[in-house]
């Protein structure tokens, strides 16, 4: 039995309303939906809505929701990823698949090494497509919360005001770490965990320091040296093998 579309919408008032122009652009002309045709839809605070086609004009999809649903999908665990940018595309990919490994933030930095640099307008536009990309990767995957994406900040000024300030486990991923997860005490439930991922050089010796300072413990990933976008989805999915719904 195939699943419904989901789609994501912002607002789900009650009565008759109308797809944003992607979704029904996607459902129309990608998807091939029809008058009558079943999904769901979610607003990324919790639960789905049950939807059927009522009308289809000009480009337009008006739908009628059903009942809230509460169903989620959620990993019992806190995670975030704070990941210094990467090159290219790969930083679609890491924040698409984790997403779909249930990270709950996404933190992009700004690094010494980073090979990419986007500031002002550059960065505006990035951080919109990020968004976009959460979005599409919780309709796909089941997810109904929308995990935070936050603006890119300074690698150095986040560890020194935010990161430092954070509670529960925090792990910095470093090639050579005497620690590994699995060695880690397992944390109590609901604790909050911040994984922080190096770009394509890996972290400065200076904000390995500040990271160290703000409370971060080293850990690595085994005897080989991960790529930059396999990094921080492996310790992901190590963390949600141990201590999470895998």
């Amino acid at each position: 039995m195939t699943s419904a579309p989901r789609f994501f919408c912002a607002s789900l008032a009650a009565g008759v309303l109308e797809l944003p122009p992607k979704a029904a652009h996607h459902a129309v002309n990608v998807l091939r939906l029809t008058l009558g045709a079943h999904l769901v839809l979610f607003d990324g605070t919790g639960g789905e809505y049950p939807a059927e086609i009522i009308s289809i004009k000009r480009g337009k999809v008006e739908v009628k929701p059903g009942e809230h649903r509460p169903i989620e999908r959620e990993s019992p665990l806190f995670v975030r990823l704070a990941q210094t940018l990467q090159a290219g595309e790969k930083m679609d990919y890491t924040l698409q698949k984790a997403v779909e490994l249930g990270v709950c933030a996404f933190l992009p930095l700004q690094g010494r090494r980073s090979v990419v640099r986007l500031t002002g307008e550059r960065a505006a536009k990035r951080y919109t497509r990020w968004r976009e990309i959460a979005i599409a990767a919780c309709e796909q995957c089941g997810r109904n919360r929308l995990p935070e994406v936050a603006p890119i900040t300074p690698l150095e000024d986040w560890l020194r005001d935010a990161g430092s300030a954070l509670p529960g486990l925090k792990l910095l991923l470093l090639p050579g770490a005497e620690q590994r997860i699995p060695t880690l005490e397992r944390p109590a439930l609901k604790t909050e965990i911040t994984l922080l991922a190096g770009a394509e050089g890996g972290l400065d010796p200076i904000e390995i320091e500040a990271a160290h300072a703000a409370g971060f413990c080293p850990i690595q990933l085994g005897p080989r040296i991960l790529r930059t976008e396999t990094a921080g989805l492996a310790a992901l999915a190590v963390l949600q093998g141990l201590w999470g719904d895998f």
